[in-house]
């Protein structure tokens, strides 16, 4: 029994840890490194501890360390059990496809071709160059007349677009050329609605931790747009290079709700861990937001639900 209690102190401390990083991720510091954001990128993920401690405590004999297993996996089921465990989503009257196209894609109308299969009314997309532009309205011209580009973002529509306009969200320092953001009011078949289209900047993870500043600066403008933007139904759609527990979001996550149900981790496309590609809305319900198959882009399109209230 003495030579089993290190053991078990080990694994109520593993436990505990697992259990108190994803309840308490909120007061993990962002001052060094981003550790907060990075912790909360891969939030979810912090539930693989519980089988990992469990088979460990079942090794090792210990009643205590298999007992106190059962507090993280408490606490994931509380904060994630709704996402994995939901019923089916409820009605919904608008089918939304957000995709970062990838500009290296070899193959853009395929990936065109794909977001039509999806049966979505709008389609959004980021990394739209010019070349690819062209492959994309011979694919979407017929079912989608409706489309606006600016910059490298894009909204294809099948219902009629009006004050179609960008939306500054560029860094300090980021050059005038650097345009990822747009607005437009779509006259859909529930009544009209505002929908952004934005790709935030992208961040690295190096020695010194997450590189996230640029793309934190640009969700707060975004999320100052939005928050003055008089319209009473709202989505957003874009690549925002973070979850949804992510705090470098939190400009935008504190005013527009997100989906109730699904995981739909979009990224890296291979072998897909997080989800940084977003379907989020202000006056509306996104009921469910569901992966979709591997494009040529190293994301993953990703399907939204809405039922327009």
């Amino acid at each position: 029994m003495r030579g089993r209690t290190p053991w078990d102190a080990r694994l109520v401390a593993g436990a505990a840890g697992a259990a108190g990083l994803m309840a308490l991720h909120s007061v993990v510091p962002n001052a060094v490194g981003r550790l907060g954001s990075l912790v909360e990128t891969f939030l979810p993920w912090l539930g693989v501890a519980v089988p990992v401690l469990g088979v460990g405590a079942l090794l090792a004999r210990s009643g205590a360390g298999l007992l106190a297993c059962l507090a993280p996996a408490l606490v994931w089921c509380w904060m994630f059990g709704g996402l994995w465990f939901a019923s089916s989503p409820g009605p919904h009257n608008l089918l939304v496809v957000q995709h970062n196209v990838a500009d290296d894609d070899a193959d853009p109308a395929g990936t065109a071709r794909a977001l039509l299969a999806s049966g979505a009314g709008l389609v959004a997309v980021q990394e739209l160059t010019p070349a690819a532009r062209p492959r994309y309205e011979d694919v979407l011209g017929a079912s989608h007349p409706h489309r606006a580009v600016r910059g490298t973002v894009g909204l294809w529509s099948a219902w009629p677009l009006s004050d179609v306009r960008p939306v500054d969200i560029r860094p300090e320092g980021f050059p005038g050329s650097w345009r990822r953001g747009m607005r437009a009011t779509v006259s859909a078949p529930g009544g009209r609605i505002a929908v952004y289209v934005a790709h935030l900047p992208s961040v690295r993870l190096g020695a010194t931790g997450l590189a996230s500043a640029a793309r934190d600066e640009s969700a707060a403008l975004l999320g100052a747009r939005i928050a003055d933007d008089p319209a009473g139904r709202l989505l957003l759609l874009g690549d925002l290079n973070g979850t949804l527990h992510d705090r470098g979001l939190g400009p935008l996550t504190s005013q527009l709700a997100a989906p109730a149900a699904g995981f739909a981790f979009s990224w890296p496309s291979a072998l897909p861990v997080t989800r940084i590609d977003q379907v989020l809305g202000r006056g509306v319900e996104v009921t469910r937001v569901t992966a979709l198959g591997p494009t040529g882009s190293d994301h993953r399109p990703v399907l939204g639900r809405v039922r327009l209230r």
